[in-house]
């Protein structure tokens, strides 16, 4: 894996670590934390993908902006565009006064965001002949150890990928 790649992960693993941290929270949680947390980690994890396959993004928030650029790589990928389309409205819709996200949005973006990672991430190491170079065995174990099965969807298996 490229090493601009791997930093992408990176980025994208603590947007998502902080979604599910706060997806957990009893006391007071923050929806649109969550909500806004998860649509960052797609976002760079959508950009891990297309630096991986060397293919130039401009600048943006935009889900579906990032979905057209990586169909070149990930044809299949175009059935995701329903679900990058309600991620995108979280980039800023609850960033500011007057909306707030809901129990139900947060979950929804939970969701979504770790069925796009687990498909990214298993794309990325498809590449890469299946297998964790040794920087990665290390960060995927302490992830795995991280990454409980408290939020929505958790029959998602993300802790094995990468």
């Amino acid at each position: 894996m490229k090493p601009l790649t791997r930093e992408w992960i990176v980025k994208a693993d603590g947007d998502y670590r902080t979604a599910c941290r706060e997806w957990r929270v009893r006391r007071l949680p923050n929806y649109d934390a969550v909500c806004f947390h998860a649509q960052q980690a797609t976002e760079k994890y959508l950009k891990a993908r297309l630096q991986d396959a060397d293919i130039a993004f401009e600048k943006t928030h935009n889900l579906i902006r990032l979905l057209d650029l990586a169909l070149a790589a990930e044809p299949t990928w175009d059935a995701f565009r329903s679900e990058l389309g309600v991620l995108n409205q979280f980039a800023v819709a609850f960033r500011y006064p007057g909306e707030s996200a809901q129990k139900s949005n947060a979950a929804q973006a939970l969701r979504i965001c770790k069925s796009l990672r687990a498909e990214i991430r298993n794309a990325l190491l498809v590449r890469n002949s299946g297998k964790l170079d040794r920087g990665h065995r290390g960060l995927a174990k302490r992830q795995s150890n991280s990454v409980t099965n408290d939020s929505p969807n958790s029959s998602v298996a993300s802790s094995k990928l990468l």
